[in-house]
């Protein structure tokens, strides 16, 4: 019993401290407190700022970068000299050493050393060189897949932004429709009471008015939707007061500024700057230099050494040398070189040697075979864009002639000389060209941002210029 009251109270006291120390932790995870940039009116630029700071994506790559500034350290060190230090104390077993069978003799049973030795290889068969060499081409090679990620994550943001506007104008666009819609009911409600207009016409506009207001819903749902990824994008943690609709403000909209390019310039430009082939460029010098690596098994090591060692006594005999004792040392420096050389290996470099040649050829053929990628990718957009700015400029005419459509087939409607119907169908008709015209204007700038992302355009630095 008495063990089990002192689980309890073991338990207990684990649980406050658990809680007092994490209470910062906590308060953080059930804030309720709005961040500022949600409490005024968010651009695209400060939602990619946002996602620059915060976005998870872009925090897990600045680690691996962290990560890949440790192989450089690592590859480096083979270039630089190694200074080590050791020591020993040992104790045996007077039994168990063999003794001298000299009169007088004495053999020590403890003894003791130490030093310490600086070592540097001068030649290594091109090692030396490569490490050097593969030490830059790492952190190039980093720097440029750090800088792919955030482009790409760049990218993500953008097109979340334009989706919420999107999402934003749908509903504006629904909202104009049913509340048109209603003056339409109410309309023929009017005329229906006034004996001028059957009520078969009050049930058309009654069912037209229902199958608009599921495409308002769904409008709406969209939008917080749009905002719960765009949010997601940003790296934000949602307050637990949030449920539903999140607060989020847009100062930008939908629109279609011009933006003119040369497709040739554009490919070339994207195969010179784009992050993903200077990655792939120092791929291949990495595995090219891994080759000399793997050849430097064929030749000879050389390395100096210096140092100074302490060492005991190990023996003394009478009458030259006092009894011994662990004070009496002997300690001095030395230095040299070594030399080695591998002739025959079992035919271990010869393998490292073809697998670094494959490896070699391999990642010439992904930096080919991206290049390709790129420019089919460049091509494809650039088609893209092309097609959104012929549909959005297409669209221009259509809103104002949808509404003077809809004036017409009133005004025919109060003449007496069109329908019922002929009204109905001019309504549906302008939705149709708003949604239509607010579609073209997300599909405009969704292909222009991704356009602008295929032939390598540096959207950090429009970033970071526009704080």
């Amino acid at each position: 019993m008495k063990s089990f009251f002192r689980l309890m109270v073991l338990g207990l006291a684990a649980l406050l401290f658990y809680f007092g120390s994490n209470r910062e932790s906590f308060s953080q995870t059930t804030s309720t407190n709005v961040p500022d940039w949600m409490t005024r009116p968010l651009s695209v630029l400060d939602a990619m700022n946002l996602a620059l700071q915060q976005n998870a994506t872009i925090l897990k790559a600045q680690n691996d970068l962290t990560a890949s500034f440790g192989l450089v350290v690592q590859t480096r060190a083979v270039a630089l000299p190694q200074l080590t230090a050791s020591g020993q104390y040992k104790d045996t077993e007077p039994a168990a050493i063999e003794t001298i069978p000299v009169p007088g003799f004495e053999q020590a049973h403890q003894s003791w050393n130490a030093g310490f030795q600086l070592v540097q290889t001068i030649y290594g068969g091109g090692k030396l060189v490569a490490a050097i060499k593969a030490a830059r081409l790492t952190k190039e090679q980093a720097l440029a897949q750090l800088q792919t990620v955030i482009q790409d994550t760049l990218l993500d943001t953008r097109t979340a932004y334009y989706d919420a506007l999107l999402a934003r104008e749908q509903i504006t666009v629904h909202e104009a429709s049913v509340k048109l819609l209603q003056n339409e009911l109410d309309d023929q409600q009017r005329r229906y009471k006034a004996g001028t207009v059957p009520h078969f016409n009050v049930l058309r506009a009654e069912v037209q008015l229902a199958n608009e207001r599921p495409l308002l819903i769904q409008a709406r749902n969209s939008f917080r939707i749009a905002k719960n990824n765009l949010s997601n994008a940003l790296g934000y943690n949602l307050p637990t007061n949030i449920w539903e609709d999140i607060p989020m403000q847009f100062s930008d909209k939908l629109d279609a500024s011009p933006y003119q390019v040369d497709l040739p310039s554009a490919i070339a430009n994207a195969i010179e700057t784009r992050s993903e082939l200077v990655a792939l460029r120092k791929t291949a010098d990495l595995q090219k230099l891994n080759i000399v690596n793997a050849r430097s098994g064929y030749k000879p090591q050389l390395s100096v050494f210096a140092g100074y060692s302490w060492y005991s006594a190990n023996y003394a005999a009478p009458p030259l040398t006092p009894p011994l004792s662990l004070e009496q040392d002997f300690h001095g420096y030395n230095a040299g070189a070594q030399v080695s050389w591998d002739i025959f290996d079992g035919m271990l470099t010869r393998g490292k040697v073809i697998q670094a040649r494959a490896d070699y050829e391999k990642s010439k053929n992904d930096l080919t075979d991206e290049t390709r990628q790129i420019e089919l990718q460049v091509r494809t957009d650039y088609s893209d864009f092309v097609e959104a700015k012929e549909v959005l400029d297409s669209q221009k005419t259509v809103l104002a002639e949808a509404e003077e459509a809809l004036r017409e087939a009133r005004a025919r409607f109060d003449a007496g000389t069109g329908t019922q119907l002929d009204v109905l169908d001019a309504e549906t008709s302008l939705t149709q060209a708003r949604a239509t015209n607010v579609q073209a204007l997300h599909d405009y700038d969704t292909a222009r941002a991704k356009l602008e992302r295929a032939i390598g355009e540096d959207m950090i630095q429009t970033v970071q210029a526009n704080p």
